[in-house]
């Protein structure tokens, strides 16, 4: 099972935003820490927004923040929220299924049960489960930070 890129910068986005609940975050900040592209960041933050996770506030002195506390916010439901399908499998797409055998095939039923498995195990999790380490994450985010300030002559 492998999350798409989206989902990866989702839980990303929201560990970041809880490791620093005194003040509002920038997504160029965010794009910054994890260097990755403030273009696709900014449209994870659009889906955030809409399932109602962050909070963005716009203007000069906008950013954003968690729209619930961490332990309000369940992994599996964020992740559910995220990607676009869990189709394991071709013959999981009952639309685009082109498997000769997918009516009969035993094995659907195991990778059905395999997929159930992983979400209940995200369904487990809080973002608030992940919150002990923040103190060991926000370093290394300043290294990218200041890292992403040095200018090159």
């Amino acid at each position: 099972m492998q999350l798409t890129q989206f989902s990866d910068y989702s839980l990303r986005t929201t560990l970041y935003l809880m490791a620093h609940p005194e003040r509002l975050v920038a997504v160029e900040e965010i794009s910054k820490a994890y260097s990755i592209s403030r273009h696709h960041l900014v449209k994870v933050v659009q889906r955030l927004v809409e399932l109602e996770f962050i909070v963005a506030l716009r203007g000069r002195n906008g950013g954003m923040r968690l729209a619930k506390k961490p332990e309000e916010i369940n992994v599996g439901q964020m992740v559910r929220g995220t990607e676009p399908n869990f189709n394991l499998v071709e013959c999981f797409d009952e639309v685009h299924n082109t498997c000769p055998i997918s009516s009969v095939c035993g094995l659907k039923g195991a990778l059905y049960q395999a997929r159930e498995a992983f979400l209940k195990v995200l369904d487990s999790y809080s973002l608030a489960d992940f919150q002990s380490n923040s103190s060991q994450l926000i370093p290394l985010w300043e290294l990218r930070l200041r890292d992403s300030e040095k200018v090159v002559v």
